[in-house]
Parts: C-alpha cells; structure tokens; sequence
C-alpha cells in the first residue's frame, strides 16, 4: 500500500541568497523523520540515488533518508508487494556491528512532485531510514593512520575483526543465509569509540528480490576499479555463497594490517600489490588466517563462525567482561543508577581482592584503586557491541529474521493492511519498575509501568488490570501496540508476574 509523502516545505534563503542546509524538505508519514537540503555521502549505499541528511525527532539523532527511484511505474506496481516483504524483513535484521535500517515506506503518488525537477513526471520511489555513522569509512581511517606514519596495532586489529566476524556470522547464520556481496573497507565504518559499522547489507538482497527490468539502480562496488581485488573470481556467480563474504573480509582483513594495499596508475590493484602484502606480515598466525579466508577454493575457506575460534582471534573472555555480559542482559531489573548507588555506599579502603603469598605479605588491591568512571565507559562499549561473546555462541544462534524466500501465504500476510499497523519498538528496554495499587472495592488494580529504553527514553504506562488480566496477554498487547520491543516480551511477562504475585500476595 503505497503512501504519499507531504509536500516539500520551501527551503528558507539566507541574506546572501543561498538556501539553509537544515530546512526541511518533507517528512515521513508518521511525522517522526525530516529530511533536511544537506547530502551525505556515508558511502554505503550502491544503487541509491539521493541520501539526505535528516532528523530523527523522537529519539533527536541525525539519521540517513535514502531514496530508491524506478523508472517503471507500472513494473514497480506489479512488484510493489515484493518490495515491500522484502523491506519489511529488512528492518528485522538488528545487530550492534550492522548499520541499522529505521523504517521505510513506500510512494508511488501520482500527484508527487520531484523537488529537484519540478517539471519532470513523477517516479515511483521508496524512502528508508538508515543508521547515520559520522566518524567515516575504514578506508579513510587507514589512510589518515598512514599519513601520520603509525602502525596498525595488533590489538585493534583483533578487535575490529572480531567484530566484523560478528556481524558476518549473524547474517549467515540467518535462514536463509544473507549474503553481504559488497562488502569492502569502504563500506565498513569505524566510530570514535572504536565500534565497527557494516553498511550496505542490502545491496545483495535489492540485486536478488528485484526483477531484472527493475534492477537499473543497482550499482556495486565492483564498478569500482580500485575495489575489484575484494572480490573473489566466483562473485556473481549463481552458485555463489557465503564465501563471497569471506574472500572480501580477507582482504579487509590484509588491508587493515598493513593500512594500505598500493594501486597503480589505473587504480586497480594488481596481484603482485596483494602478495607484497602478505608477505609483508611478521605474525605467522594472523598470515595464515588472512590467506585461509583468500582461498581460491571456496570450499576451503572457513565459515565466520569458525575464524571466531581462530587462535589468531581467539582468547578466554575475562571474567570482568563475562559480569558486564550479564549485567546489561538484567539491567532492566536493576535501577538505572545502581552503578553510582554502589560506588558511593562503596568503602574505597575496604580490599577488594587478595592473593596469599608464602612467606610474604600478601598482594591487596583496594576499591580505591579501581576507576568507576572507566567502569561506566566500558559498560558502555560492551553495550554498543565493541566487546561481543561471539567465540561461545552457537553455530546458527536462534530468534534469526528468516530473510526473503517468503511462502506464498506469508507473502500475502506482508502486504500492508488497513488500517495501517501501529509501528514497532526497535529499541530494548533495560530497566523495568512498576507500582500496583488496589482500587476501593480491590475490583481491579491500577498498574504503573515504567519502561527505560537502551537510548535513556523513560516511557510510563498505566492501565487498570482487572482480575481475568495475565501478565502474558498484557506483555503481547505492549508489543502489539509499538510499546515494548518483540524480543523484550518474555522478560516483561515474567517481571509483571512476578510483581503481581508479590502486590496480590501482600494484600491477603
């Protein structure tokens, strides 16, 4: 079902003449993302023909409004279902080392006109919401380190592959599989706080879904002379698989350790650039890693689960990173201050660990000697993803968005009903409380909820429950109405059953 986008608003000039670079120039449906005149360049979107700057109102980040044009009206109208599945599925797809796409809708309005050609017809489009990551590609974070004349450190080099592994291995371990088919070090990003982005996710599925007349768009990175060497010879392939990916992470991978692969005069760069390469690496593990992932064969290279394991990679997660796992997984029964609450009821003389040593006093160490303050910062790098427990996971990891290929039934399931459905939560709660109070008569009980999502968004709900209520029909209609995230809605049951068990239990 397609929706009409509103009306671009006027940009407004300034004294010199020139129009704002932060006007708005229109809205999505809902109202909650504006797209502003500035455009981005975030590198990690082939086959787009417009990427706009614009503001996310509700959470106030700047985010990426990207348009997807076909020329075809009436090819588009037959396959606008298609598109929409395949979107639809798309926003599903959420992991810390991935760009995230918001949202998107569809428009195909007859009476919508293009800002930037006033005059020309209207063409069908599709408008999503991206992730926008502002610190830069990988690419230009290796020529800066370069330039200054700095060495790849060996420990960031681990932990930015082990992120990439993270991201790969939870797009393959989908069903089926998503292949990423572009990735490069152009399309993978790197913020401040060392997190590594992957873009371009989509790239494969928008070459797969769309029908060969409405393929037109797509454009690859290997358009790219400087960017052919990133893909193996069976890319493109239709036997091609899961070790396209594999290939192109190797050589980001080789890339990464020596900061720059040289081209020449054409911009390609040539086999004897790559072996210079790798023979220039003095760690004989991370060499054979790299050329275990540039196999020729494809059936010799080894799954991204598997390079997880890698001894190259691999190391006993410490305990104070396993804590950390486990307290932001049950951060939402905790208040949202405890780390300060702790600290200061803490006694900073009082020890906190203690080794005996025979003959010797034994070695102390104090609360003194332990940083709160970075011990806020790497809570919050694990929770961002920088730190992920990839090495003990299963190899096919469960509750997966199941991506295209969809059953002729959940096809027709995906088409957007009337009226339309209320959006769903993307962000997780991590901190829960609630109050119940009994009504005079105790016919019913007021409930007071009150929700804090992963961004700080303190969200309050009250309802008033009545005896028939259960804690599960009152998690599912908080999901069904956009309030809670789908995978919160077992954590949320069981809190709310365990409050009403203990509110009930004291009035008897």
């Amino acid at each position: 079902m397609a929706t009409s986008e509103p009306a671009p608003r006027p940009g407004r000039r300034r004294e010199d003449g020139s129009e704002d670079e932060n006007d708005v120039l229109g809205e999505s449906p809902c109202g909650r993302w504006q797209k502003r005149r500035e455009q981005v360049n975030q590198g990690n979107m082939p086959g787009v023909q417009s990427t706009f700057l614009a503001m996310d109102t509700e959470e106030g980040v700047e985010v990426v409004w990207n348009e997807l044009h076909f020329g075809d009206r009436k090819a588009f109208a037959a396959h606008e279902d298609k598109i929409q599945t395949m979107f639809e599925q798309l926003v599903l797809v959420d992991h810390p080392n991935i760009v995230k796409l918001h949202k998107y809708w569809l428009d195909a309005s007859e009476t919508r006109a293009r800002l930037a050609e006033p005059a020309s017809p209207p063409v069908p489009q599709v408008i999503f919401i991206t992730e926008y990551v502002s610190s830069g590609s990988l690419k230009q974070f290796l020529k800066k380190t370069k330039k200054n004349h700095k060495a790849m450190n060996a420990r960031a080099w681990k932990r930015w592959c082990t992120q990439i592994l993270s991201a790969l291995s939870f797009l393959h371990a989908c069903s089926p599989p998503i292949i990423h088919g572009n990735l490069t070090s152009d399309t993978i990003f790197i913020q401040h706080n060392g997190l590594i982005k992957i873009g371009s996710v989509w790239h494969r599925i928008f070459s797969n879904a769309l029908p060969d007349h409405l393929r037109s768009p797509i454009r690859t990175e290997r358009e790219e002379p400087r960017n052919l060497h990133f893909f193996p010879p069976e890319c493109g392939e239709v036997a091609d698989g899961t070790a396209v990916d594999i290939f192109s992470f190797g050589m980001c991978a080789l890339e990464m350790a020596v900061l720059e692969i040289q081209a020449n005069g054409d911009t390609r760069v040539t086999e004897e650039a790559i072996a210079r390469a790798r023979h220039s690496l003095r760690d004989p593990n991370m060499r054979e890693f790299i050329l275990s992932c540039l196999a020729r064969d494809p059936a010799l290279r080894p799954s991204a689960h598997n390079l997880l394991s890698h001894r190259v990679l691999f190391e006993v997660h410490s305990l104070k990173l396993l804590a950390a796992h486990c307290f932001i997984q049950h951060q939402y029964l905790m208040p949202e201050n405890v780390v300060e609450e702790k600290t200061k009821a803490m006694d900073l003389h009082a020890i906190l660990a203690e080794i005996p040593r025979p003959r010797r006093p034994p070695l102390q160490w104090r609360y003194s000697e332990v940083s709160c303050l970075e011990l806020d910062k790497f809570l919050e790098d694990v929770r961002n993803g920088i730190y992920p427990l990839m090495n003990f996971a299963a190899a096919r990891p469960l509750g997966l968005p199941r991506v295209l290929a969809p059953l002729p039934e959940e096809a027709q399931k995906a088409k957007t009903p009337t009226p339309e459905p209320f959006d769903s939560e993307t962000r997780k709660v991590i901190q829960m409380q609630c109050n119940l109070e009994s009504s005079e008569d105790r016919a019913r009980w007021h409930l007071t909820l009150l929700l804090v999502l992963e961004d700080r968004l303190h969200r309050q709900l009250t309802y008033d429950l009545l005896p028939t209520d259960s804690a599960q029909d009152l998690a599912a209609e908080l999901v069904h109405y956009g309030f809670v995230h789908e995978d919160d809605r077992t954590k949320l049951a069981a809190f709310l059953e365990s409050a009403l068990l203990k509110y009930r239990g004291a009035q008897l």
